[in-house]
């Protein structure tokens, strides 16, 4: 197929924004599938969600793919996950794909999830599409989501449309840019309907028609030519317009609908292929493989040298299925290709077509595709090319974990069916961590909320028929200065065999709470006071100190180390002889800069009926959290706030109760902060109890 006629998009959004229903509206209308199934309630589950843990609970946990016809082009689609705690799933499909619909609840509007999938979707540039989905709720309100994504996503979203009434009465849209009305019959809205504007809304298209020209007309002299003579604006230039802005990331296109009513959504796709950009429209570029700051320039040419990125890996019965996004060249069954990172040549054994957990062999796929390879062994995000150190492609960002727990098998004889499938699951999901705590012996696993660990508990008992106990969670703290310290220190042994001496003098302080890294290293040293090959191996002994700190053995943040002075022997002074000099400072030092703990704090969105407003907020002050925001739409209150981790164990069961089972809330990450006093004190007590009772039972 022409690669201009090919589009690899995703779906993202928040919890229930219903991504998956418009994923299912999508195929149908496509001629994927010739009976629409729902999230919830008929059993069969969405054809996208085709885990049974996904059906069962009605939600999305992996991202899956498939590829649909529409108007003669080729969609590639990805559907994510919305939990917070799946967030991988989004940041890898970003990555590879050209272009997003970003689906937004008509009265939830821009939600906590949004906010991380709009951060996600600038990182990796990738122009998208608004969709404002369940028009048909009560309190649906378009203009006011409009207005939130300007307020806080910076977003410039130009409605292209506008709904005939909202709620109970929502009966079909007006299309801004040929001034009609389009209304969607047949049993599943698979026809749609053009006629006039209804006299009620004839005013108010005109007005917001207007506004969406003068809105273009900021990306076009041409258009702002003819809005000023007042003369008519052809129909073409208004979609060269939009296309051009929408794919130099500077507007959103507002569309909007209700998939699970089987309205607005054939518009939205012809807006795909209308203005999301095609493989040729990216400017893609990879690493030198020599020299990372040198760019190479890829082009989506079939005939040039293969360059691809493996973004996902699954394990499945027939061994590992690795997604793919080809950027460059074709990749042919049965050939050889190498792995940048390994150097490694791989065969790529079969290659197939992926349509949720269905697959369609292939012979071969080339620039602009999304396939699955079997049979090769790599890691996610590794790059492969036709020929060994070519290049390599920036990997995606990956969240770090902020909730551990301790996982044992019920019984002795299915360690290693467990390990087995913790050695996968790690494999697939970067965000997913497994230890060997050395202390206890206990294997920790820690990921990205309570959530993404319990899916993983019960796949591990339904996959691998293994059961497991799960401990208390342990919140991963971290240590910090609160004051700056001198350091004079001197490493000396002298006795027996040969000698070591290091001398280091300088100065440690704590960096700002805004600093990006967690430790900065600078050397002010003059005169050969410390030779210059030694200077590293201070560093490096500063780093190794910072995995274990003094005060709990958490690992140590937030530190600035400034290495002024110093002496060596001739003799005696060496590599080793700085790097154990910079530990035993960095230990000492620490101690006099009055480390405190800091401790993981939440942001937490909780959405509940208005009446249960008190008891909720009640609940998060004795947790020591603190509220940021309420706000009451049609009785359905919406709280922002903030929590520390280790107060929200459990938090899911709790909100039920207070709620009646009403109550709905969303999770991420906000910032580290410091514990207060007495919870220090106990934490530090509880953790030398925990070593004393270590150092008892190993007597």
């Amino acid at each position: 197929m022409d690669l201009a006629n090919i589009r690899n998009i995703g779906i993202s959004a928040h919890i229930d924004s219903g991504k998956t229903t418009l994923s299912e509206r999508i195929l149908f209308y496509a001629g994927k599938i010739h009976r629409i199934n729902e999230v919830k309630g008929d059993g069969a589950g969405a054809t996208m969600d085709h885990m049974e843990l996904e059906k069962e609970r009605g939600i999305t946990i992996t991202s899956a793919a498939t590829t649909v016809e529409w108007e003669g082009r080729q969609i590639n689609l990805i559907d994510t996950p919305g939990h917070v705690d799946f967030t991988v799933e989004v940041e890898r499909s970003l990555r590879v794909l050209d272009g997003a619909i970003l689906v937004l609840c008509a009265v939830g509007g821009v939600q906590s999830q949004s906010i991380t999938v709009d951060r996600q979707m600038k990182r990796y540039h990738t122009p998208r599409l608004a969709f404002i989905n369940k028009m048909d709720r009560t309190g649906a309100n378009h203009r006011r989501v409009v207005q939130q994504l300007k307020e806080k996503l910076n977003i410039t979203g130009i409605l292209m449309q506008l709904p005939m009434g909202t709620g109970e009465k929502f009966a079909g849209i007006i299309d801004l840019v040929k001034m009609k009305s389009l209304h969607f019959d047949g049993g599943n809205g698979e026809t749609v309907r053009e006629e006039p504007i209804p006299a009620e809304y004839a005013d108010e298209a005109v007005a917001e028609r207007q506004h969406m020209l003068e809105s273009l007309s900021m990306y076009s002299d041409e258009l702002m030519e003819l809005l000023l003579a007042e003369e008519e604006v052809p129909e073409a230039m208004i979609h060269d317009v939009l296309k051009s802005a929408v794919q130099s990331l500077e507007v959103t296109p507002v569309y909007m609908g209700t998939a699970y009513r089987n309205k607005g959504v054939q518009p939205l796709l012809d807006a795909v292929v209308r203005y999301l950009p095609s493989p040729l429209d990216r400017e893609i570029s990879a690493n030198a493989y020599d020299d990372p700051t040198q760019k190479i320039k890829l082009a989506p040419d079939p005939a040039a040298p293969f360059v691809g990125m493996a973004f996902k890996i699954v394990e499945d019965p027939y061994g590992q299925l690795t997604f793919m996004r080809l950027f460059q060249g074709t990749i042919e069954k049965g050939q050889m290709y190498y792995n940048q990172r390994t150097g490694k040549k791989d065969r790529f054994s079969r290659i197939v077509r992926m349509h949720a957990d269905k697959r369609e062999e292939v012979d071969s796929a080339s620039a602009g595709d999304i396939v699955a390879v079997m049979g090769i062994d790599c890691a996610s995000g590794d790059t492969y090319a036709a020929a060994p150190k070519t290049c390599s492609l920036e990997r995606m960002f990956v969240p770090e974990p902020v909730i551990k727990m301790a996982i044992t098998p019920a019984s002795r004889g299915d360690s290693d069916k467990l390990s087995k499938a913790l050695l996968r699951f790690r494999k697939e999901d970067p965000t997913f961590h497994v230890a060997t705590d050395e202390e206890t012996n206990e294997i920790v696993i820690s990921g990205m909320g309570e959530l993404h660990l319990e899916i993983y508990v019960e796949r591990i008992r339904r996959e691998y028929n293994v059961e497991c106990s799960i401990g208390a969670p342990k919140v991963s703290y971290r240590e910090a200065p609160s004051q700056a310290a001198e350091f004079n220190y001197k490493h000396k042994k002298q006795s027996g065999g040969s000698g070591q001496y290091a001398h280091i003098v300088g100065r440690m302080e704590p960096l700002p709470d805004d600093a990006e890294e967690t430790f900065v290293f600078e050397e002010e040293v003059v005169g050969g006071r410390i030779p210059k090959e030694y200077i590293p191996s201070v560093e490096k002994g500063f780093r190794n100190a910072l995995n274990k700190g003094p005060l709990a053995e958490f690992p140590i943040v937030g530190v600035k180390a400034i290495l002024k002075d110093g002496s060596y022997h001739e003799v005696d002074s060496s590599d080793m002889a700085f790097q154990i000099c910079g530990w035993g400072c960095f230990r000492e030092t620490f101690l006099n800069m009055k480390p405190v703990l800091l401790e993981p704090v939440m942001k937490v969105e909780i959405e509940a009926p208005a009446d249960f407003q008190g008891p909720i907020v009640g609940d998060l002050i004795s947790r020591r959290g603190m509220i940021t925001s309420t706000e009451i739409i049609d009785n359905v209150v919406t709280i922002l706030g903030e929590v520390p981790l280790a107060e929200t164990f459990g938090y899911s069961t709790d909100l039920r109760s207070l709620t009646q089972g009403q109550g709905t809330f969303t999770m991420e990450p906000a910032a580290y902060r410091r514990v207060p006093k007495s919870i220090q004190d106990d934490i530090l007590t509880e953790k030398k109890k925990g070593q004393k009772g270590q150092l008892v039972g190993a007597k």
